[in-house]
């Protein structure tokens, strides 16, 4: 087991995870932390529950257009024409 210290909005918290994690949790790690730190910018500083809150929901967002994209691939040619326009337009302006 491998112990990992993450640092997200001026705080250290440490993880324990598996030696072939470590790599992936930092990575995880410095996204989130990029999501904070452009939040922050955009709004300034709102609380930090509330900050949380916005990450979490942007990384949520993110997710459910990939899967709506790889739904949408998996329909496969004969789906709608018009889906890689409407995944276009679902983005919404977190990301």
């Amino acid at each position: 087991m491998a112990d990992v210290a993450i640092n997200f909005n001026g705080r250290s918290y440490r993880f324990a995870c598996g030696d072939n994690e470590v790599q992936r949790l930092e990575e995880i790690a410095k996204y989130l932390t990029g999501k904070l730190e452009g939040l922050m910018r955009e709004h300034g500083n709102v609380g930090d529950e509330r900050l949380m809150l916005m990450v979490a929901l942007t990384v949520a967002d993110e997710l459910f257009d990939a899967r709506a994209d790889v739904d949408e691939l998996l329909e496969g040619p004969s789906g709608n024409a018009e889906s890689t326009e409407t995944a276009a337009a679902r983005r919404t302006a977190f990301g």
